[in-house]
């Protein structure tokens, strides 16, 4: 197995992230790796540096495919963005915006703040003069992992932040800017005709839903604490099932905000048995640790043990598998949950 990590990551260093209408510290930024890397090197595993980013070449086949899975002048915007609203008399440090287009909006503007409110769904995903560099590398290191396996390894692992769930086809949220595991899904198509995509974060994959929903080549489902009441709270029911070609191929478990280990775990087979119905040949397994008790994000109340069970469940699977690292934020136990889950998944 093979793991993957750039410390140019480390260039998105978001401070702050809007919480409840009060600017909070963000849990979403270089510490997050610090804590997983920290336990990764107690494993004694060797990260391995993804070489996406190494060469024009490289760093083209890499956008290619992420347009693949956003549009054109979403990328775009996430590049230049930032030195443009910097030009404007005035304008923040980051990008943030204040005008959203919350009933639809008719025409696409060519303004900055009014691009800004297009793209960025809340107010957890600050954009500062770095950001697209650090969010381009944690692409690059899902790429890595998803090339890896189509190349012959059994299973790798991209140590990715920012996370990039929520992001959807041209839409910024939940601290996710570019869909690390739909990238790592696009990879694995170049070799396979049927892939998965199952989402254990706390969170549902929003955005990973909304870019597969009309296609029947990837299936994506999610388990999550239920979003009636928690975030992402417009998406994430189980009648939310994809449409057109895609009907059929996206599958919401959503669980009661305080579900424990067990009633995760029981949610898990069910969702696997919807999966098995694929028959898919290769899986990506988004892998958030933030559904554990003391998440500061917390809507479950897994324990460390829990996170060892899925990872045997999930190696259970026997398939080529890209774990795409999602959620999971500060506490003590964030080492110890992605260490119990390599251990279940490595059976050691």
């Amino acid at each position: 197995m093979k793991f993957y990590y750039s410390d140019r990551q480390n260039l998105h260093a978001p401070a702050t992230f809007l919480l409840r209408g009060k600017p909070a510290p963000s849990p979403e930024g270089p510490v997050r790796a610090e804590i997983l890397l920290a336990e990764m090197a107690q494993l004694g595993i060797t990260l391995s540096e993804p070489d996406g980013l190494t060469s024009t070449e490289n760093e083209a086949r890499l956008r290619e495919r992420l347009a693949r899975i956003h549009t054109p002048r979403y990328l775009n915007f996430l590049e230049t963005i930032h030195a443009r609203w910097r030009e404007m008399p005035g304008a923040s440090e980051v990008v943030a915006p204040n005008v959203h287009p919350c009933a639809g909006g008719r025409q696409y503007p060519d303004h900055p703040i009014g691009q800004a409110g297009w793209h960025l769904h809340d107010m957890a995903c600050p954009i500062g003069p770095d950001s697209f560099a650090g969010i381009l590398a944690s692409a690059a290191t899902a790429e890595a992992a998803a090339l890896s396996v189509v190349q012959g390894e059994a299973s790798a692992y991209a140590l990715c932040r920012p996370p990039g769930h929520h992001a959807g086809p041209e839409q910024i949220g939940g601290f996710c800017y570019l869909n690390n595991s739909a990238l790592a899904a696009t990879v694995l198509r170049e070799k396979y005709d049927r892939v998965a995509i199952v989402d254990v974060d706390l969170h549902h994959g929003n955005g990973t839903q909304d870019i597969f929903y009309r296609r029947s080549d990837v299936w994506t489902g999610s388990l999550h604490a239920d979003t009636r009441e928690f975030y992402p709270f417009f998406w994430g029911q189980d009648n939310e099932t994809g449409e057109g070609e895609g009907k059929g191929f996206n599958v919401n478990i959503p669980l009661p905000l305080g579900s424990d280990g067990a009633v995760f775990c029981q949610a898990l087979e069910q969702l696997l048995e919807r999966l098995d119905q694929f028959r898919p040949q290769a899986v990506v397994v988004a892998l958030g640790l933030d559904a554990h008790k003391d998440d500061p994000l917390a809507g479950l109340m897994l324990e460390t043990s829990d996170f060892q069970r899925i990872g045997e469940r999930l190696a259970k699977l026997q398939l080529p598998t890209v774990l795409v690292q999602e959620g999971g934020y500060p506490t003590e136990a964030l080492g110890n949950n992605l260490a119990a889950f390599l251990n279940g998944f490595r059976g050691t």
